[in-house]
Protein backbone atom coordinates (compact mmCIF):
# COMPACT_ATOMS: atom_id res chain seq x y z
CA UNK A 1 0.00 0.00 0.00
CA UNK A 2 1.38 3.68 -1.18
CA UNK A 3 -0.73 5.15 2.16
CA UNK A 4 -2.72 4.27 4.54
CA UNK A 5 -6.33 4.42 3.76
CA UNK A 6 -8.32 7.35 4.55
CA UNK A 7 -10.52 7.56 7.97
CA UNK A 8 -13.78 7.04 7.63
CA UNK A 9 -15.45 9.57 5.23
CA UNK A 10 -18.36 12.12 7.10
CA UNK A 11 -20.38 12.46 3.20
CA UNK A 12 -21.02 8.34 3.47
CA UNK A 13 -25.09 8.25 5.26
CA UNK A 14 -24.03 5.25 6.71
CA UNK A 15 -20.91 6.23 8.19
CA UNK A 16 -23.00 9.17 9.91
CA UNK A 17 -22.27 9.92 13.85
CA UNK A 18 -25.37 8.95 15.93
CA UNK A 19 -25.73 11.86 18.28
CA UNK A 20 -23.46 11.16 21.34
CA UNK A 21 -21.75 8.69 19.69
CA UNK A 22 -18.96 11.12 18.27
CA UNK A 23 -15.27 11.41 19.75
CA UNK A 24 -14.61 15.12 21.35
CA UNK A 25 -15.42 17.61 18.06
CA UNK A 26 -14.92 14.79 15.26
CA UNK A 27 -16.98 13.11 13.10
CA UNK A 28 -15.12 9.78 13.79
CA UNK A 29 -17.87 7.24 15.62
CA UNK A 30 -16.78 5.91 19.28
CA UNK A 31 -19.10 2.70 18.38
CA UNK A 32 -17.23 1.96 15.31
CA UNK A 33 -13.48 2.60 16.85
CA UNK A 34 -14.09 0.28 19.72
CA UNK A 35 -15.54 -2.59 17.15
CA UNK A 36 -12.31 -2.45 15.00
CA UNK A 37 -10.45 -2.80 18.29
CA UNK A 38 -12.48 -5.51 19.48
CA UNK A 39 -12.57 -7.44 16.22
CA UNK A 40 -8.77 -6.70 16.23
CA UNK A 41 -8.28 -8.24 19.81
CA UNK A 42 -10.79 -11.45 18.71
CA UNK A 43 -8.71 -12.08 15.42
CA UNK A 44 -4.95 -11.17 16.68
CA UNK A 45 -5.39 -13.85 19.63
CA UNK A 46 -5.86 -16.31 16.71
CA UNK A 47 -2.70 -15.00 15.04
CA UNK A 48 -0.45 -15.63 18.39
CA UNK A 49 -1.14 -18.91 18.14
CA UNK A 50 0.86 -19.35 14.75
CA UNK A 51 4.43 -20.34 15.48
CA UNK A 52 5.47 -18.46 12.02
CA UNK A 53 4.37 -14.93 11.28
CA UNK A 54 1.07 -14.18 10.04
CA UNK A 55 -0.38 -11.43 7.64
CA UNK A 56 -3.77 -9.48 8.63
CA UNK A 57 -6.96 -9.84 6.27
CA UNK A 58 -7.28 -7.19 3.74
CA UNK A 59 -10.29 -6.04 6.02
CA UNK A 60 -8.66 -5.98 9.04
CA UNK A 61 -5.74 -3.93 7.73
CA UNK A 62 -7.82 -1.48 6.34
CA UNK A 63 -10.38 -0.58 9.52
CA UNK A 64 -6.72 -0.51 11.34
CA UNK A 65 -5.24 1.55 8.78
CA UNK A 66 -8.12 4.21 9.42
CA UNK A 67 -7.52 4.16 13.73
CA UNK A 68 -3.77 5.30 12.53
CA UNK A 69 -4.61 8.12 10.48
CA UNK A 70 -7.43 9.10 13.21
CA UNK A 71 -5.37 9.04 15.62
CA UNK A 72 -3.81 12.03 14.53
CA UNK A 73 -6.46 14.07 16.18
CA UNK A 74 -6.09 14.91 19.63
CA UNK A 75 -9.83 14.13 20.53
CA UNK A 76 -9.63 11.05 19.16
CA UNK A 77 -5.80 9.78 20.76
CA UNK A 78 -7.36 11.04 24.02
CA UNK A 79 -10.14 8.77 23.83
CA UNK A 80 -8.08 5.95 22.35
CA UNK A 81 -5.98 6.28 26.31
CA UNK A 82 -9.74 6.50 28.26
CA UNK A 83 -10.63 3.37 26.28
CA UNK A 84 -6.98 1.80 27.18
CA UNK A 85 -5.88 1.38 23.67
CA UNK A 86 -1.89 1.34 25.20
CA UNK A 87 -2.67 -1.69 26.93
CA UNK A 88 -4.21 -3.57 23.94
CA UNK A 89 -1.40 -2.52 21.55
CA UNK A 90 1.30 -2.92 24.49
CA UNK A 91 -0.19 -6.79 24.08
CA UNK A 92 0.33 -7.04 20.80
CA UNK A 93 3.49 -5.71 20.75
CA UNK A 94 4.79 -8.63 23.42
CA UNK A 95 3.45 -11.01 21.79
CA UNK A 96 2.12 -10.34 18.18
CA UNK A 97 4.01 -12.24 15.34
CA UNK A 98 2.83 -10.26 12.66
CA UNK A 99 4.87 -7.34 11.19
CA UNK A 100 2.45 -5.64 9.76
CA UNK A 101 0.20 -5.07 12.87
CA UNK A 102 3.30 -4.45 15.13
CA UNK A 103 4.17 -1.30 12.77
CA UNK A 104 0.54 -0.12 12.43
CA UNK A 105 0.46 -0.54 16.88
CA UNK A 106 3.83 1.26 17.06
CA UNK A 107 2.50 4.01 14.73
CA UNK A 108 -0.90 4.61 16.38
CA UNK A 109 1.16 5.28 20.09
CA UNK A 110 3.30 7.71 17.68
CA UNK A 111 0.79 9.60 16.68
CA UNK A 112 -1.02 9.32 19.95
CA UNK A 113 2.31 10.71 22.09
CA UNK A 114 2.04 13.89 19.41
CA UNK A 115 -0.71 14.89 21.79
CA UNK A 116 1.12 16.18 25.19
CA UNK A 117 -1.62 14.23 27.88
CA UNK A 118 -1.12 10.96 26.26
CA UNK A 119 2.57 11.39 25.35
CA UNK A 120 2.81 11.86 29.57
CA UNK A 121 0.26 8.64 29.90
CA UNK A 122 2.33 6.64 27.41
CA UNK A 123 5.71 7.74 28.93
CA UNK A 124 5.45 7.11 32.32
CA UNK A 125 3.77 3.47 32.21
CA UNK A 126 7.76 1.22 32.71
CA UNK A 127 6.07 -1.67 31.14
CA UNK A 128 5.03 0.00 27.62
CA UNK A 129 8.09 1.89 27.92
CA UNK A 130 10.55 -1.14 27.69
CA UNK A 131 8.43 -3.14 24.95
CA UNK A 132 8.41 -0.21 22.77
CA UNK A 133 12.62 -0.08 23.07
CA UNK A 134 12.48 -3.80 22.81
CA UNK A 135 11.14 -3.18 19.63
CA UNK A 136 14.64 -1.90 18.68
CA UNK A 137 15.80 -5.21 18.36
CA UNK A 138 13.51 -5.53 15.27
CA UNK A 139 14.35 -6.75 11.70
CA UNK A 140 10.86 -5.37 10.68
CA UNK A 141 12.36 -1.91 9.29
CA UNK A 142 9.21 -0.25 8.66
CA UNK A 143 8.28 -1.37 12.49
CA UNK A 144 12.03 0.17 13.28
CA UNK A 145 10.86 3.05 11.34
CA UNK A 146 7.84 3.66 13.48
CA UNK A 147 9.55 2.68 16.88
CA UNK A 148 11.89 5.73 16.14
CA UNK A 149 9.75 8.08 15.41
CA UNK A 150 7.51 7.43 18.86
CA UNK A 151 11.10 7.93 20.50
CA UNK A 152 11.45 10.77 19.00
CA UNK A 153 8.35 12.71 19.94
CA UNK A 154 8.54 11.47 23.12
CA UNK A 155 11.98 12.79 23.62
CA UNK A 156 10.50 16.40 22.34
CA UNK A 157 8.36 16.74 24.90
CA UNK A 158 10.30 18.20 27.72
CA UNK A 159 8.00 16.98 30.18
CA UNK A 160 8.72 13.56 29.43
CA UNK A 161 12.53 13.52 27.74
CA UNK A 162 14.04 13.09 31.05
CA UNK A 163 12.05 9.39 31.40
CA UNK A 164 13.29 8.07 28.25
CA UNK A 165 16.66 9.15 28.55
CA UNK A 166 16.99 7.54 32.02
CA UNK A 167 15.18 4.64 30.23
CA UNK A 168 17.92 4.40 27.69
CA UNK A 169 20.49 4.75 29.80
CA UNK A 170 19.37 1.77 32.02
CA UNK A 171 18.79 -0.21 28.93
CA UNK A 172 22.33 -0.92 27.30
CA UNK A 173 20.96 -3.01 24.51
CA UNK A 174 19.62 0.24 22.77
CA UNK A 175 22.96 1.24 21.89
CA UNK A 176 23.63 -1.89 20.64
CA UNK A 177 20.47 -2.04 18.13
CA UNK A 178 21.40 1.54 17.41
CA UNK A 179 24.57 0.86 16.51
CA UNK A 180 23.50 -2.37 13.77
CA UNK A 181 20.49 -0.17 12.43
CA UNK A 182 23.30 2.74 11.54
CA UNK A 183 26.20 0.31 10.53
CA UNK A 184 23.99 -1.93 8.55
CA UNK A 185 20.36 -0.21 7.03
CA UNK A 186 20.51 0.50 3.32
CA UNK A 187 16.78 1.93 4.37
CA UNK A 188 17.66 5.97 4.55
CA UNK A 189 14.33 7.38 6.16
CA UNK A 190 15.25 4.91 8.96
CA UNK A 191 18.45 6.35 8.84
CA UNK A 192 17.55 9.95 9.17
CA UNK A 193 14.77 8.83 12.23
CA UNK A 194 17.22 6.66 14.16
CA UNK A 195 20.03 9.83 13.71
CA UNK A 196 17.90 12.17 14.79
CA UNK A 197 17.19 10.15 17.94
CA UNK A 198 20.74 9.96 18.50
CA UNK A 199 21.09 13.67 17.81
CA UNK A 200 18.31 14.50 20.31
CA UNK A 201 19.29 12.08 23.01
CA UNK A 202 23.20 13.47 22.91
CA UNK A 203 21.70 17.01 22.63
CA UNK A 204 19.74 16.09 25.76
CA UNK A 205 22.26 14.47 28.17
CA UNK A 206 26.22 15.03 27.68
CA UNK A 207 26.65 12.33 30.26
CA UNK A 208 24.89 9.42 28.18
CA UNK A 209 26.90 10.00 24.60
CA UNK A 210 30.19 10.10 26.84
CA UNK A 211 28.83 6.25 28.35
CA UNK A 212 28.19 5.98 24.03
CA UNK A 213 31.66 6.99 23.22
CA UNK A 214 33.19 4.86 25.03
CA UNK A 215 31.49 1.41 25.58
CA UNK A 216 31.88 -1.41 22.92
CA UNK A 217 28.52 -3.45 22.28
CA UNK A 218 26.09 -5.41 24.40
CA UNK A 219 24.47 -8.02 23.46
CA UNK A 220 20.58 -6.85 21.77
CA UNK A 221 18.09 -7.79 24.30
CA UNK A 222 16.80 -10.71 21.30
CA UNK A 223 19.29 -12.91 19.68
CA UNK A 224 18.64 -15.09 16.75
CA UNK A 225 18.92 -18.62 18.59
CA UNK A 226 21.51 -19.87 16.37
CA UNK A 227 24.00 -17.23 17.00
CA UNK A 228 26.60 -17.69 19.64
CA UNK A 229 28.31 -15.04 21.78
CA UNK A 230 31.09 -14.45 19.19
CA UNK A 231 28.94 -13.24 16.40
CA UNK A 232 28.48 -10.44 18.24
CA UNK A 233 29.36 -7.47 16.84
CA UNK A 234 31.70 -5.14 18.27
CA UNK A 235 30.17 -1.66 17.84
CA UNK A 236 31.75 1.59 18.09
CA UNK A 237 29.84 4.99 17.76
CA UNK A 238 31.96 6.51 15.52
CA UNK A 239 32.12 3.95 12.55
CA UNK A 240 28.61 3.65 12.96
CA UNK A 241 27.83 7.17 11.96
CA UNK A 242 30.41 7.00 9.25
CA UNK A 243 28.62 4.18 8.12
CA UNK A 244 25.32 5.78 7.76
CA UNK A 245 26.28 9.38 6.49
CA UNK A 246 28.07 7.43 3.55
CA UNK A 247 24.69 6.22 3.09
CA UNK A 248 22.60 9.25 3.47
CA UNK A 249 25.30 10.60 1.13
CA UNK A 250 25.29 8.23 -1.54
CA UNK A 251 21.27 8.93 -1.65
CA UNK A 252 21.74 13.32 -2.07
CA UNK A 253 19.71 13.22 1.12
CA UNK A 254 20.33 16.55 2.82
CA UNK A 255 18.40 16.21 5.61
CA UNK A 256 19.91 12.79 7.32
CA UNK A 257 23.44 14.17 6.11
CA UNK A 258 22.80 17.73 8.41
CA UNK A 259 21.01 15.40 11.49
CA UNK A 260 24.96 13.25 10.98
CA UNK A 261 27.07 15.81 10.58
CA UNK A 262 25.41 17.51 13.87
CA UNK A 263 25.92 14.40 15.44
CA UNK A 264 29.73 14.85 14.82
CA UNK A 265 29.72 18.02 15.91
CA UNK A 266 28.35 17.10 19.08
CA UNK A 267 31.13 14.64 19.90
CA UNK A 268 33.68 17.37 19.36
CA UNK A 269 32.12 19.22 22.00
CA UNK A 270 34.19 16.87 25.08
CA UNK A 271 37.23 15.99 25.15
CA UNK A 272 36.14 11.94 24.64
CA UNK A 273 34.43 12.51 21.33
CA UNK A 274 37.53 14.30 20.11
CA UNK A 275 39.62 11.34 20.88
CA UNK A 276 37.35 8.55 19.99
CA UNK A 277 37.93 10.55 15.97
CA UNK A 278 41.63 11.06 16.08
CA UNK A 279 43.18 8.38 18.33
CA UNK A 280 43.05 6.15 15.55
CA UNK A 281 44.89 7.57 12.50
CA UNK A 282 42.81 5.33 9.90
CA UNK A 283 39.39 6.45 11.93
CA UNK A 284 40.49 10.38 11.80
CA UNK A 285 41.77 10.10 7.96
CA UNK A 286 38.23 8.34 7.51
CA UNK A 287 36.81 11.44 8.92
CA UNK A 288 38.43 13.85 7.47
CA UNK A 289 38.42 12.97 3.99
CA UNK A 290 34.40 12.17 4.16
CA UNK A 291 33.70 15.80 5.28
CA UNK A 292 36.69 17.11 3.30
CA UNK A 293 35.07 15.75 0.70
CA UNK A 294 31.84 16.82 1.24
CA UNK A 295 32.52 20.74 1.62
CA UNK A 296 35.19 21.09 -0.83
CA UNK A 297 33.36 19.36 -3.76
CA UNK A 298 29.81 18.79 -2.86
CA UNK A 299 28.85 21.90 -0.60
CA UNK A 300 29.32 25.95 -1.70
CA UNK A 301 30.33 25.69 -4.93
CA UNK A 302 31.85 28.49 -6.95
CA UNK A 303 29.15 28.17 -9.45
CA UNK A 304 26.05 28.68 -6.80
CA UNK A 305 24.85 31.57 -5.60
CA UNK A 306 25.94 33.65 -3.19
CA UNK A 307 22.00 32.79 -1.37
CA UNK A 308 23.35 29.03 -1.00
CA UNK A 309 25.63 29.76 2.25
CA UNK A 310 22.43 30.57 3.52
CA UNK A 311 20.57 27.29 2.73
CA UNK A 312 23.21 25.06 3.92
CA UNK A 313 24.34 27.21 7.35
CA UNK A 314 24.00 24.66 9.90
CA UNK A 315 25.16 21.82 7.68
CA UNK A 316 28.36 24.12 6.76
CA UNK A 317 28.72 24.83 10.38
CA UNK A 318 29.09 21.43 11.63
CA UNK A 319 31.24 20.34 8.84
CA UNK A 320 33.66 22.64 9.21
CA UNK A 321 33.42 22.27 13.20
CA UNK A 322 34.88 18.78 13.32
CA UNK A 323 37.11 19.25 10.76
CA UNK A 324 38.27 22.43 12.77
CA UNK A 325 38.62 20.33 15.79
CA UNK A 326 40.37 17.27 13.88
CA UNK A 327 42.88 19.66 12.13
CA UNK A 328 43.81 21.50 15.45
CA UNK A 329 44.21 18.40 17.72
CA UNK A 330 46.00 16.27 14.25
CA UNK A 331 48.75 18.59 12.85
CA UNK A 332 51.51 15.83 12.83
CA UNK A 333 49.21 13.46 11.05
CA UNK A 334 49.84 13.47 6.98
CA UNK A 335 46.26 13.82 5.98
CA UNK A 336 46.06 17.37 7.70
CA UNK A 337 49.20 18.37 6.21
CA UNK A 338 48.65 21.92 3.96
CA UNK A 339 50.12 20.69 1.47
CA UNK A 340 47.30 18.33 0.70
CA UNK A 341 44.80 20.31 1.75
CA UNK A 342 44.92 23.93 -0.31
CA UNK A 343 41.39 23.62 -1.65
CA UNK A 344 40.44 23.61 2.08
CA UNK A 345 41.46 27.21 2.17
CA UNK A 346 40.01 28.03 -1.32
CA UNK A 347 36.35 26.39 0.06
CA UNK A 348 36.65 27.91 3.31
CA UNK A 349 37.04 31.65 1.94
CA UNK A 350 34.66 31.23 -0.38
CA UNK A 351 32.17 30.66 2.30
CA UNK A 352 33.09 33.78 3.66
CA UNK A 353 33.04 36.18 0.12
CA UNK A 354 29.11 34.37 0.10
CA UNK A 355 28.46 35.45 3.38
CA UNK A 356 29.94 38.99 2.88
CA UNK A 357 27.66 39.72 -0.27
CA UNK A 358 24.96 38.14 1.55
CA UNK A 359 25.27 40.63 4.04
CA UNK A 360 25.51 43.53 1.81
CA UNK A 361 22.92 43.00 -0.14
CA UNK A 362 20.63 42.42 3.49
CA UNK A 363 21.61 45.84 4.49
CA UNK A 364 20.53 47.32 1.12
CA UNK A 365 16.92 46.18 1.37
CA UNK A 366 16.62 47.16 5.07
CA UNK A 367 17.34 50.80 3.83
CA UNK A 368 14.85 50.20 1.37
CA UNK A 369 11.83 49.43 2.97
CA UNK A 370 10.48 48.61 6.37
CA UNK A 371 10.33 44.89 7.78
CA UNK A 372 7.38 43.16 10.07
CA UNK A 373 8.45 42.80 13.84
CA UNK A 374 7.95 39.17 12.80
CA UNK A 375 10.51 39.20 9.60
CA UNK A 376 12.73 41.20 11.97
CA UNK A 377 13.28 38.23 14.54
CA UNK A 378 14.01 35.73 11.33
CA UNK A 379 16.50 37.89 10.49
CA UNK A 380 18.20 38.12 13.96
CA UNK A 381 18.05 34.40 14.30
CA UNK A 382 19.44 33.80 10.48
CA UNK A 383 22.12 36.47 11.41
CA UNK A 384 22.67 34.58 14.58
CA UNK A 385 23.37 31.13 12.78
CA UNK A 386 25.65 33.26 10.21
CA UNK A 387 27.74 34.86 12.70
CA UNK A 388 28.25 31.15 14.07
CA UNK A 389 29.51 29.62 11.08
CA UNK A 390 31.31 32.58 10.18
CA UNK A 391 33.31 32.23 14.11
CA UNK A 392 33.74 28.57 12.66
CA UNK A 393 35.12 29.90 9.43
CA UNK A 394 37.45 32.12 11.04
CA UNK A 395 39.14 29.69 13.09
CA UNK A 396 39.70 26.85 11.21
CA UNK A 397 41.79 29.67 8.39
CA UNK A 398 43.63 31.54 11.13
CA UNK A 399 44.85 28.24 12.10
CA UNK A 400 46.09 27.57 8.48
CA UNK A 401 47.33 30.52 7.57
CA UNK A 402 49.74 30.01 10.57
CA UNK A 403 50.45 26.11 8.92
CA UNK A 404 51.46 27.80 5.31
CA UNK A 405 55.14 27.19 3.93
CA UNK A 406 56.75 28.85 1.42
CA UNK A 407 56.46 26.00 -0.70
CA UNK A 408 52.51 25.66 0.47
CA UNK A 409 52.11 29.17 -0.79
CA UNK A 410 53.42 28.63 -3.84
CA UNK A 411 51.47 25.66 -4.72
CA UNK A 412 48.24 27.75 -3.42
CA UNK A 413 49.22 30.18 -6.16
CA UNK A 414 49.85 27.67 -8.67
CA UNK A 415 46.66 25.81 -8.40
CA UNK A 416 44.71 29.33 -7.74
CA UNK A 417 43.77 28.65 -3.90
CA UNK A 418 45.13 31.88 -3.30
CA UNK A 419 45.07 35.12 -5.02
CA UNK A 420 45.10 38.64 -4.12
CA UNK A 421 41.03 38.87 -3.91
CA UNK A 422 41.12 35.78 -1.81
CA UNK A 423 43.50 37.20 0.63
CA UNK A 424 41.74 40.51 1.11
CA UNK A 425 38.17 38.67 1.99
CA UNK A 426 40.38 36.28 4.39
CA UNK A 427 41.91 39.57 6.07
CA UNK A 428 38.60 41.44 6.35
CA UNK A 429 37.16 38.63 8.15
CA UNK A 430 40.04 38.04 10.32
CA UNK A 431 41.01 41.18 11.72
CA UNK A 432 41.75 42.45 14.03
CA UNK A 433 40.81 39.31 16.60
CA UNK A 434 43.05 37.33 14.55
CA UNK A 435 45.94 39.60 13.55
CA UNK A 436 48.99 37.35 14.56
CA UNK A 437 47.50 34.69 12.15
CA UNK A 438 47.68 37.32 9.02
CA UNK A 439 50.91 38.75 10.11
CA UNK A 440 52.36 35.33 10.10
CA UNK A 441 50.85 34.48 6.86
CA UNK A 442 51.75 37.68 5.22
CA UNK A 443 55.56 37.42 6.14
CA UNK A 444 55.78 33.70 4.68
CA UNK A 445 53.52 35.79 1.86
CA UNK A 446 56.45 37.64 1.40
CA UNK A 447 59.17 35.42 0.90
CA UNK A 448 56.60 33.42 -1.92
CA UNK A 449 55.45 36.63 -3.48
CA UNK A 450 57.01 40.01 -2.61
CA UNK A 451 54.62 42.03 -4.75
CA UNK A 452 51.36 40.10 -3.89
CA UNK A 453 52.79 40.96 0.10
CA UNK A 454 53.37 44.09 -0.75
CA UNK A 455 50.03 44.70 -2.51
CA UNK A 456 48.18 43.26 0.82
CA UNK A 457 50.25 45.12 3.13
CA UNK A 458 48.76 48.37 1.35
CA UNK A 459 45.38 47.45 1.74
CA UNK A 460 45.41 46.91 5.08
CA UNK A 461 47.87 49.40 6.45
CA UNK A 462 47.25 48.01 10.25
CA UNK A 463 49.41 44.96 9.17
CA UNK A 464 52.13 47.36 7.06
CA UNK A 465 54.36 48.18 10.13
CA UNK A 466 54.65 44.22 11.17
CA UNK A 467 55.14 42.94 8.06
Amino acid sequence: MDRNPSPPSSDSEEEEVAAGDSIGNTVYSKHWLIGVLEKLIEDTSKLNNEEEQMELDEEMENDICKVWDMSMDKDVALFLQEFKAPDIFMVFLAKSKCPRLTEICVGILGNMACCQDTCISISKDENLGQIVLHRLCDSDSPTLLETSRLLLTCLCQSEVANIWVERIRQNPSVYNCFCFIMSSSTNVDLLVKVGEVVDKLFDLDEELMINWIKKNSCPPVEQPTDDSPDDVPDFKILPCLLEAAKQVCSDNNSEGLEVYMHILQLLTTVDEGIQTIVKSSDRGKETWSLLYNLFCNELCQPDDPPIIVQEQKTLLASILSVLSAIFASQTDQDYVKMGRNLALIDSVIRVLQNMDECEKKSVGSSKKSQTEECEKLEIVDEDFHLKILKDICCELLSNMFQELSEENILEGLKQGHINEQKCSCAFQNLLPFYSSSVESFLEVLHGADQTLADNLSKSFPSLKLQA
